[in-house]
């Protein structure tokens, strides 16, 4: 037979841990939602694929190639 008997600062505490989950879920949220918007904002697979600030020779287009 266990006593348990919960004191009112861990409820305090729960209720703490609770609004930083929130806030946590917020943020990961937006981050998420930005994401979303700067993938779908960049369009062809192409522009997403050339857009990370390296020179990459692989995906320069040759003189004289059209597209």
């Amino acid at each position: 037979m266990a006593i348990h008997v919960e004191h009112e600062i861990h409820e305090r505490r729960k209720g703490r841990n609770f609004g930083v989950l929130g806030l946590l879920l917020a943020f990961v949220g937006l981050v998420f939602a930005l994401t979303v918007v700067k993938v779908l904002e960049l369009g062809e697979a192409k522009k997403f694929e050339t857009f990370d600030h390296v020179a990459r020779p692989a995906i320069i287009p040759e003189e004289g190639d059209t597209q």
